[in-house]
């Protein structure tokens, strides 16, 4: 691999796994509030948020970090307060407790408008603050952290480049799994090392999630039975033990930021802690960590390129594949061993749906933890799903393909039968 090549996928994932405090779905709205808050001037009196309909699927039931409360409109009211759009996803990260007060009470005065924006997109966020006589708007679209329009007073005063916001896209996708097998086994540690500082921030939330009790306490839980000898404290269940754990933590809004990955914090966890519990058992060295870790961040990005940023379809389930590939780079597999763990997966738990960002993430996360160790066992005894069943293929990018057609196009049907079910319960 040229280092032109290396240089190319090294941009890729430090555009994908960046930190991010807080459910990204509601952080995107803060963000964006925060913009518009920003160009406004003034405290805002009032704001009207507009949300696609994926935004608000993935906002209603999780916590909002600093202020208590769940849901986008404790997260616009915050955002437009007390955030700063200079800290992108850790946008929340300076609310005082007397800001996170103003947010909550700007909600109960019933001065935050939440409605469904008239876009076909899957990531989009409107937000208009008022102050008197004046206001403005800030406008988020394609992914958590792009800002592509701010108005002061009905004026234009920033819009992003369309070449800046649409980079590459004429370009072919640079991602193969065996690329990022190339890339993850031969690239100088010196230029991937940075991906350990995932391990390290990831590993403090999971940690913090054992400590108390968070959300459904999924990995508390398992430690509890661990102690009581009811689980055994083996590789796979240390493994889910950790992940979930940092899942309950997130999805309870707790003040520390994670490494996310495409734009999913969840995802950051899911890639980043199996291979850090497997790395810890098997007593690794950094350096051994770091290309597992680029193994499996790279195949989550790849996974996700042909899904899409939100669909019907669980990212727990793809950063569950990816962190079994980078689980095989540590027990000594190769490309044909990753092969198969993505099969095992695709033939497995190819069909688990997200309906939204909420507390049983943990369970989601832990399911697909323990599918992907499943996976790459057998994997690694030569053993995967044939490609003439289901949707798993013989030539891996085509099953790759597959399963991001299955998320992307075959589940939009699911995905407004999800919604529409979330916002008509009694």
């Amino acid at each position: 691999m040229t280092k032109q090549e290396r240089k190319r996928f090294i941009s890729l994932l430090q555009q994908e796994v960046v930190p991010a405090l807080g459910c990204t779905e509601p952080i995107a709205v803060a963000l964006c509030a925060s913009r518009a808050a920003e160009e406004l001037g003034k405290t805002p009196e009032r704001m009207d948020v507009a949300v696609s309909a994926n935004l608000l699927k993935n906002g209603m039931g999780v916590m909002v970090p600093g202020t208590g409360e769940m849901g986008l409109g404790v997260a616009a009211a915050a955002g437009a307060l007390g955030g700063k759009s200079s800290l992108g996803l850790e946008c929340l990260k300076e609310l005082s407790e007397e800001t996170a007060e103003a947010a909550r009470d700007m909600l109960a005065k019933d001065a935050v408008n939440l409605h469904l924006a008239d876009k076909d997109e899957l990531l989009y966020c409107l937000v208009t603050v008022f102050a008197g006589k004046e206001n403005a708007t800030a406008e988020l679209s394609g992914s958590h952290d792009n800002i592509t329009r701010v108005w002061k007073n009905g004026t234009l005063s920033f819009e992003k480049p369309e070449s800046s916001a649409q980079e590459g896209d004429d370009a072919p996708w640079p991602l193969t799994l065996a690329g990022i097998y190339d890339f993850a086994t031969t690239a100088p540690i010196e230029e991937i090392s940075f991906i350990l500082e995932a391990a390290r921030m990831n590993r403090r939330v999971a940690e913090e999630g054992l400590r108390r009790q968070y959300g459904l306490g999924v990995g508390k839980m398992m430690d509890t039975q661990i102690r009581k000898h009811i689980l055994a404290d083996d590789l796979p269940t240390f493994a889910t033990k950790l992940t979930a754990a940092a899942a309950d933590a997130r999805m309870a809004g707790v003040m520390m930021p994670v490494m996310s990955n495409s734009g999913s914090g969840n995802q950051g966890i899911t890639c980043t802690m199996p291979v850090v519990a497997c790395a810890l058992r098997m007593q690794c060295d950094d350096e051994k960590l770091a290309r597992a870790l680029m193994m499996s961040h790279l195949t989550s990005i790849h996974i996700k390129h042909h899904l899409g940023r939100l669909s019907a379809h669980c990212g727990a389930m793809v950063a569950g594949t990816a962190s079994a590939c980078g689980i095989a780079l540590l027990l000594g597999g190769g490309l044909k061993d990753m092969e198969r763990t993505v099969r095992n997966m695709v033939g497995n738990v190819s069909g688990m749906i997200c309906d939204g960002a909420k507390s049983s993430c943990a369970l989601k996360v832990a399911t697909a933890v323990g599918a992907g160790i499943q996976a790459v066992l057998l994997a690694m005894a030569g053993t995967q799903v044939p490609g003439n069943e289901g949707i798993v293929d013989d030539d891996i990018e085509a099953c790759i393909a597959n399963l991001g057609r299955l998320g992307s196009t075959g589940m939009k049907e699911a995905d407004k039968v999800i919604l529409d079910i979330m916002l008509h319960k009694s």
